[in-house]
């Protein structure tokens, strides 16, 4: 069956989509970007509308993707989760995926390293504590190993995280210090060698180094 376009009118609460009228009766709404190439007068026909429809949804679910991921990053198991909890079916997710993709907006690469980055500079942890939190959101080992080969090391990472949380500590005596920070950085996936250095490290440069007991300066120089 053909239908001759009547009228095709911006949404009051929408704009940014377009009331489409055949034959003088309103037919459905669409997406501006699907609506620019409608026009009043036109004839179309039935599978031109289930196109139009067609269309109008990809690009529903791609505008959604695109205002989630302007906030940060995300990976792809999380555009998708979020796409399908607004029930959006599983072809039209994975078209938009791989639209995404090839525009270099969503990917757990870009993920992986924007996650690191973040942490490393403000919440600084292991790097196995990093690798766990990122395989909770499912990017794979091969892509978290990647990007963890450009991020710093495990020592350095203790020692910014040492030294951001000394400040709690500055009423401590040096073996409440070193029990009370050793405790810290293990909670960060951190392991004994790595901690033992750092938390000398971190009372010499914010304490008096005569101050530590010969006993303990003994078992930290081992």
């Amino acid at each position: 069956m053909e239908y001759k376009i009547t009228a095709l009118k911006a949404q009051k609460r929408d704009p940014n989509r377009v009331n489409v009228y055949l034959d003088d009766k309103f037919a459905f709404g669409v997406e501006r970007i699907v609506a620019a190439w409608l026009k009043v007068g036109q004839l179309i026909d039935d599978k031109k509308v289930d196109d139009l429809k067609s269309q109008d949804a990809y690009e529903k679910a791609f505008q959604k993707a695109v205002r989630y991921l302007s906030y940060r990053p995300r990976t792809e198991q999380e555009v998708r989760k979020k796409l399908s909890d607004q029930e959006f079916p599983e072809e039209l997710i994975e078209a938009v995926l791989e639209r995404l993709t090839e525009l270099d907006i969503v990917g757990d690469e870009n993920y992986a390293r924007f996650w690191i980055e973040n942490r490393s500079a403000f919440r600084p942890r292991s790097h196995r504590l990093l690798a766990l939190e990122l395989i909770r959101k499912g990017v794979s080992s091969e892509i978290i190993d990647q990007a963890l080969e450009n991020a710093e090391d495990d020592e350095s990472l203790a020692y910014k995280a040492g030294l951001k949380h000394t400040r709690r500590l500055e009423s401590l005596d040096w073996n409440d210090f070193r029990k009370k920070l050793s405790g810290f950085l293990g909670r960060k996936g951190f392991s004994y060698d790595v901690i033992a250095p750092v938390v000398r490290r971190v009372w010499e440069e914010t304490r008096s180094v005569d101050s530590i007991p010969s006993e303990w300066e003994t078992r930290l120089e081992k």
